[in-house]
Order: C-alpha cells, then sequence, then structure tokens
C-alpha cells in the first residue's frame, strides 16, 4: 500500500474516531500531496521519495511553529502543532542515529575522495539521496561540515 493509501485510511479512521487533531494534520499533508501532483499538471503519481520530503517539510513546519510559540510563551498554540507533528511523523520511517549517519558520510567522503568543503556539495547532494526520509538536512550538513574541516 503506498504511503498516500496509508494516509487516506488514516483520515478515515480519525474521522471516526473524531480525532482533530489527527484530522488537520492528516488533511494538511493530503492537501500538500494532491498539491504537488497537480504541480506538473498531469495526475501523475509522486514517487515514495517525493511523498517523504512532503512529510518531512509538513513535520518541519509544525515544529518550528512550535519553537516559535514557545519563544513567545504561548504553550497553548505549540501544544496542537507538536501534536500534529507527532501524527504526522508516524508515517516517515524511523530517523537515523547521529553515528549512523556519521558512518554514511564517512563512507561517500571516502568513496567520491572529497576533500575540504570545497566538495560539500557532492557529499551532501550523495548523502541526501541515500538517507531521503531519514534523517534531517541540518543534521546531515553538520555532520559533513564537521568531517570535511
Amino acid at each position: 500500500m503506498s504511503l498516500q493509501q496509508n494516509i487516506m485510511s488514516a483520515l478515515k479512521n480519525a474521522m471516526k474516531a473524531k480525532d482533530q487533531t489527527a484530522l488537520t494534520a492528516l488533511r494538511a499533508v493530503k492537501s500538500a500531496i494532491l498539491l504537488a501532483q497537480t504541480e506538473s499538471g498531469a495526475k501523475e503519481e509522486l514517487t515514495e521519495e517525493q511523498e517523504l520530503k512532503i512529510l518531512q517539510k509538513q513535520v518541519k513546519q509544525r515544529r518550528d511553529s512550535a519553537s516559535i510559540y514557545l519563544e513567545q510563551g504561548r504553550e497553548d498554540l505549540a501544544t496542537p502543532e507538536l501534536a500534529e507533528a507527532d501524527v504526522i511523523a508516524q508515517f516517515l520511517p524511523e530517523a537515523l542515529s547521529e553515528e549512523e549517519i556519521e558512518k554514511v558520510v564517512v563512507m561517500t567522503i571516502d568513496s567520491i575522495g572529497a576533500e575540504g568543503m570545497k566538495d560539500m556539495g557532492k557529499v551532501m547532494g550523495l548523502v541526501n539521496k541515500e538517507l531521503a526520509g531519514q534523517a534531517d538536512g541540518k543534521t546531515i550538513s553538520n555532520i559533513v561540515r564537521q568531517k570535511l574541516s
């Protein structure tokens, strides 16, 4: 079953359970996926990688909003954002630990013979492709920067 079908069935379950938090989050994801499908003009299926990027973006948006709300002392607004992020995050693959990400970064650096910060773009591109949906881009960037400097 595709990710889109999983989200649709979870949306139906949330409707039956009258779970407003899950309903709001899943409707936003469904909307983002439909928007991405129609961007190209045709009703084509998104690849799994594209779907994962959409989900990651949705989770990141909610967590960023929640952190801003918490900085401003608005916990009443931050709580639903974090709850929605958790609902969406359940559709993402298990995140890798920093040690596992570091292993992939080191292997990539060794395989392409990267030397210094001038090769950061090459390394980032390959690592992001390999770890699609399993690691945050910021974490990857920090580790690559650390290893290349």
